[in-house]
């Protein structure tokens, strides 16, 4: 499992668009699985699952991305999990961070903490 937290100084649906945009354009395995939505006013939350097949690993994983603006900034949360093999370990040879960083990758020029 992999968390990564951060504010930008965009709007949750930009964020949302752009890191959809570069997950699944940019991937061959990557897909949105499921999205939600509420607004009220200029306040919005949007919670996302994203699933991608890693070849390093011969596994799925999934991260769950939750993005709102309640405090006056975007604060986006990303947790990555799913990237490992086995029962009992949860080793998952960097599926997981690589998951996460590509959030970050993503909206690096928007970042501003």
């Amino acid at each position: 499992m992999s968390v990564r937290e951060f504010n930008v100084k965009i709007s949750p649906s930009e964020a949302m668009n752009m890191i959809n945009n570069g997950f699944t354009k940019g991937s061959i395995s990557g897909k949105l699985i499921d999205y939600y939505k509420r607004s009220l006013g200029d306040n919005e939350v949007i919670v996302f699952v994203l699933e991608k097949y890693f070849m390093r690993t011969s596994n799925r994983a999934s991260m769950t991305v939750t993005i709102d603006n309640f405090d006056g900034t975007t604060k986006v949360h990303a947790v990555a999990s799913g990237g490992g093999e086995g029962v009992f370990f949860r080793f998952d040879w960097g599926a997981g961070d690589s998951f996460a960083n590509s959030i970050e990758k993503t909206l690096a020029e928007h970042i501003i903490s």
